[in-house]
């Protein structure tokens, strides 16, 4: 199988499961994150127990240059898999959130996806081969009033990985969009809705991470890890009148 693994955000959550997933089948990694502390330790565990090279790069990826930096610091590697898996929601009305928060939200949930498959996708279209887990959301397939700016990030995501896989798959090389729903992991404390209804059923990050590893292995283009939401958001949300769905996420978000 292909053998090392770029993956960005492993310090945490659904990033650091896709980790140490691609660990236990003999794969060597390099992690990044900016919490060097939390990387340290994921190598530490890898390293000890699956054998396996594991280099950390501490780094904000929302940074002006972030992707560049973390391109150049990797550029010698031979990277088989890219995992773009960091990013981050805030929950809020529009004008009440503030600019800067939502732009540094777009920093990272889009220009570092794009700048990263542009640099590493590049490499693999030249070599003929690889393989590339965009981490999206089924707030992707709706606008999302109290979550305006994250939705529209994950709905680039979601249009942006797909027209890769299409204009890359010639030269052997695959782009998978993974869209879970609400997932346990620290993504509603810095979004600020642990007190949502919806965060309380949410899927395990090991699942999800396990479903999302295995869906890029095979070439797939957009998939959910849930049934019910698969069918929901494909089948039924798109004969629905718009309005009636801009209504049906406002109230899933409102406390």
């Amino acid at each position: 199988m292909p053998n090392t693994a770029l993956i960005t955000g492993a310090s945490s959550g659904i990033g650091r499961e896709m980790a140490r997933y691609h660990a236990s089948k003999g794969g060597d990694l390099i992690i990044t994150a900016r919490r060097a502390p939390e990387l340290a330790r994921l190598k530490a565990e890898l390293e000890a127990d699956h054998k396996v090279k594991v280099t950390t790069i501490a780094l904000d990826l929302a940074a002006e240059g972030g992707a560049l930096a973390l391109y150049e610091a990797t550029r010698d590697e031979r990277i088989e898999i890219l995992i773009n898996n960091a990013g981050f929601g805030g929950h809020g009305k529009f004008l009440d959130r503030g600019l800067a928060a939502d732009l540094t939200m777009i920093d990272l949930n889009i220009r570092a996806v794009v700048a990263l498959c542009h640099l590493v996708g590049k490499d693999m279209v030249a070599r003929g081969s690889g393989k590339v887990l965009n981490v999206s959301s089924t707030a992707a397939y709706q606008p999302g009033p109290l979550q305006a700016t994250y939705f529209a990030t994950k709905a680039f995501v979601s249009t942006l990985s797909p027209a890769l896989d299409f204009e890359w798959r010639p030269h052997g090389v695959t782009v998978t969009a993974l869209e879970p729903g609400f997932v346990d992991t620290e993504f509603a404390d810095v979004a600020a809705m642990t007190d949502l209804e919806m965060t309380k059923l949410g899927a395990t990050p090991e699942s999800v991470a396990q479903f999302g590893y295995e869906a890029m292995l095979k070439g797939k283009l957009r998939v959910i890890n849930d049934p019910k939401m698969r069918f929901m958001l494909n089948w039924l949300v798109p004969l629905l009148p718009r309005r009636m769905v801009l209504k049906m996420v406002n109230d899933m978000q409102t406390r």
